[in-house]
């Protein structure tokens, strides 16, 4: 490939616009479900099955599954997505989006991989 298409490309890539979200991985046996946000979606299937293939969750129930079933049974989901341009605080929108989607969902103990958040209220049960 030329320099000049290179650079093109690499230009092109740039302004693509970046989104934001909340993913979703399933366990397609027992259908548990882990939920996650990320600042940019882009290849994040990508990000998750590199680090538990190398073992990052070490002795979470969600890296003990996939290793028993060698990464098989999986699905990867965006479940909502946002342009981040507009965000101004990543940080805070990710923990705020995140403690929504798991108040939603409750994917917690039998149902899911999540582990309950310190400041959750039994009245959300």
């Amino acid at each position: 490939m030329d320099t000049n298409r290179k650079q093109q490309l690499q230009q092109a890539y740039k302004l693509q616009p970046t989104y934001y979200g909340v993913i979703q991985i399933q366990n397609r046996r027992n259908h548990k479900i882990f939920i996650d946000t990320a600042a940019n979606l882009h290849n994040r299937w990508a990000f998750y099955q590199l680090n538990l293939n190398k073992d990052f969750y070490h002795g979470t129930p969600l890296q003990q599954d996939w290793q028993h079933q060698a990464g098989q049974d999986f699905d990867y989901q965006i479940l909502w997505k946002k342009d981040a341009a507009d965000v101004l605080n990543m940080r805070q929108t990710l923990k705020e989006l995140k403690n929504t989607w798991l108040h939603r969902l409750q994917p917690f103990d039998e149902i899911g991989y999540n582990r309950r958040p310190k400041d959750w209220k039994e009245n959300n049960d």
